[in-house]
């Protein structure tokens, strides 16, 4: 005799398992710093790819008039300005990503053990049952 509450227990279980669990099961294997370091270095180095290409398309857009001032401009003051645009830039996008990769990495360790919930519940309907087919 089938047990409905188990069978539909099963069928979300298996549509997690296929959909969202693959994710939070990558998402799981890690260490929460490990995890989260690692996507805020990925940003890290998007972002500096990023700061770097904006800068390289507004000084090509500007091109002629750079050229016309560079004698009268104070290049070291024009250096110190991109570092410290590009420190803030890289600053506020890594903290951005930690916010976001935290809260991501929690809420996949959430499904996870919501997910290891419903399997100590579907052992516990086998026992269960096996113990009822046994008492007849």
């Amino acid at each position: 005799m089938l047990n409905e509450e188990r069978i539909i227990m099963m069928t979300r279980m298996a549509a997690y398992e296929s959909g969202e669990g693959k994710k939070d099961g990558a998402i799981g294997s890690y260490f929460r710093g490990d995890y989260i370091g690692l996507q805020v270095l990925k940003s890290i180095i998007g972002a500096t790819i990023a700061y770097f290409l904006v800068c390289g398309i507004y000084l090509l857009y500007h091109f002629e008039t750079l050229l016309d001032g560079i004698y009268e401009m104070d290049l070291w003051g024009f250096a110190r300005k991109a570092a410290i645009a590009y420190i803030v830039t890289v600053a506020v996008y890594a903290l951005i990503s930690y916010v976001v990769y935290s809260y991501k990495y929690g809420k996949a360790k959430k499904k996870q053990k919501a997910y290891m919930s419903r399997l100590r519940q579907l052992s516990q309907l086998y026992q269960l049952e096996s113990k009822n087919k046994q008492s007849y």
